[in-house]
Parts: C-alpha cells; sequence; structure tokens
C-alpha cells in the first residue's frame, strides 16, 4: 500500500512528470494507492479543476480519514520530533501512512525525514 503525499497527487496529473509515470505504474500494477484526508484537502484547496479531481480520486483505492488513531500517532510524532509547527501538517500526513502500515510516496522527503526514526517508511523514488 501506498499513501500519496500532496505533491504526488498535484504532480500525478501533470504529464511527463516521474511522479505521473510512478502513478501510472503502481496503479497498472494494482498497487492500492490511498491519500489522507489532510493531503486531499490540501489538494482540492487548488487550484484544480473537477476534471483534475476526478481523475485524482479515480487513482485511490481510498481517502482515509483522519481519526482518533490518526491525530494520536500524529501528536506522538510532532513531539517525538522536536514540536516544530512547520511540520504540523506532515505529522498528519505520515501518521495516516504509519496507521495505516503504508510507505509514503513524498516529492517533499526533506520535510518527512524527521518522522523517519518514529516509524514512517518512506518511498524509494523509481522514475
Amino acid at each position: 500500500m501506498i499513501c500519496l503525499d500532496t505533491n504526488y497527487l498535484i504532480s500525478g496529473l501533470v504529464a511527463g512528470t516521474s511522479e505521473a509515470a510512478e502513478l501510472s505504474g503502481w496503479y497498472q500494477e494494482g498497487e492500492q494507492l490511498i491519500a489522507p484526508m489532510p493531503a486531499w484537502y490540501e489538494f482540492v484547496c487548488g487550484p484544480v479543476t473537477e476534471d483534475q479531481e476526478e481523475t485524482a480520486r479515480a487513482f485511490l483505492t481510498s481517502i482515509v480519514p483522519f481519526g482518533e488513531k490518526e491525530a494520536s500517532e500524529a501528536a506522538r510524532l510532532f513531539n517525538a520530533s522536536g514540536r516544530n509547527r512547520k511540520y504540523s501538517v506532515d505529522a498528519m500526513i505520515a501518521a495516516t501512512a504509519i496507521v495505516a502500515k503504508a510507505s509514503l510516496a513524498t516529492s517533499n522527503r526533506k520535510d518527512f525525514l524527521p518522522f523517519v526514526p518514529h516509524g514512517l517508511v518512506l518511498l524509494e523514488s523509481t522514475a
């Protein structure tokens, strides 16, 4: 299972990007692709057209709600990684991946590195 960060939802719609190539490949391989609710929120804040939103949604097995388990895990990550408010939404996205037992696909690896020692698995780019 692969959890998609916001940048994968955005760049995955742009022909010729490595994210688009990876998303297409994963989809064709039957990989389960999920998006955390916080990443989906960032994505639909746009600018994004209705067609783009529908296309991105078609790749996803699910948009994972941000519930109590995810909130507790996000708080643990936030506190364990130094309480940097800059990374509060990233902690929510990372927590969703951890709770779902998924690897996170992101183009902003440096923003998620503080969470790796605390259980986050970052997907290595293949494109």
